[in-house]
């Protein structure tokens, strides 16, 4: 079917109690996985370019967007395509024209003030050209960042920035970390549920491969919608390439790309059940 857009997938999770799976696409082999895991499971699902995934095809937006929507093009469920952590401006403008519906700007490295300021511009720049725009407030640790108490999302922080900026959905740093191989993140529940009070947009986590399935259970049950996800493929993707080149004679990347894809569709039908997964 054709992309849906993300404020449609976001918003009808929101109303039933659930959440929705948003899986992070670096090559054709990652979109072609998170769909198929998506159609297993049944549920709609949200794949994101990262501006680092587009750093790494040559800083071009287009072949990797443009692979991943022909795919869900073809999809038997809901997909959206969404542009992830994007600082930089002219990438940011590029976002409708290479078909997302929404994007995550991402200043949160600077000082509320400045963050409040760049993000209210990127929303009302993405508002004017028909896109949903994620933000983040906090610190979400890795990626050589330390994730710490101190600099987690303050509720009434949170209120106030929402109001400011306008945005349509907030990305909350509440114990979470990028880049985490082991499944020991450990989510403060009822900082989720206060600043779910105190907002009305959804809430995002980001940093989820190193949160646990029950524990992201909890996260959507305390107020979290829209679960990132990314490490985790990575890893399934990664130990299904090592293990078969382990025979030397193997020199066909389609003998070892078909079942690095077919291990990260198990992962992605996995986790979309299990955010999806009423309440």
């Amino acid at each position: 079917m054709p992309l849906a857009p993300t404020r449609q997938i976001v918003e009808a999770a929101r109303e039933a109690g659930r959440g929705v799976a948003a899986f992070n696409v670096i090559t054709l082999e990652h979109a072609e996985a998170i769909v198929a895991g998506a159609e297993a499971a049944g549920t709609p699902v949200i794949l994101q370019i990262s501006e680092n995934a587009v750093a790494y095809h040559h800083g071009n937006v287009f072949p990797i967007a443009l692979a991943s929507a022909a795919i869900a093009d073809g999809a038997g469920v809901e997909v959206s395509l969404h542009l992830d952590h994007v600082e930089d401006q002219q990438l940011l403008h590029r976002a409708a024209d290479a078909g997302f519906s929404s994007v995550m700007y991402d200043a949160s490295k600077l000082d509320f003030a400045d963050n409040v300021a760049a993000t209210r511009d990127a929303a009302r720049w993405g508002r004017t050209n028909g896109l949903y725009v994620e933000a983040e407030l906090g610190a979400v640790g890795g990626k050589g960042g330390a994730h710490t108490p101190g600099v987690r999302t303050d509720p009434d922080e949170a209120a106030r920035f929402v109001a400011d900026t306008e945005v349509d959905a907030l990305a909350v740093a509440v114990g979470s970390s990028h880049a985490m191989t082991e499944r020991t993140a450990s989510l403060d529940f009822d900082l989720i549920a206060r600043i779910r009070e105190t907002v009305g947009v959804p809430l995002v986590l980001h940093g989820s491969s190193g949160v646990a399935d029950t524990d992201l259970q909890a996260a959507v049950r305390s107020g979290i919608v829209k679960v990132n996800i990314g490490t985790i493929l990575n890893v399934a993707f990664t130990n299904a390439v090592r293990q078969a080149l382990t025979d030397p004679s193997l020199v066909d990347p389609r003998k070892y790309l078909t079942q690095a894809r077919v291990d990260v569709a198990a992962v992605a039908e996995r986790l979309a059940a299990t955010v999806s997964s009423p309440i």
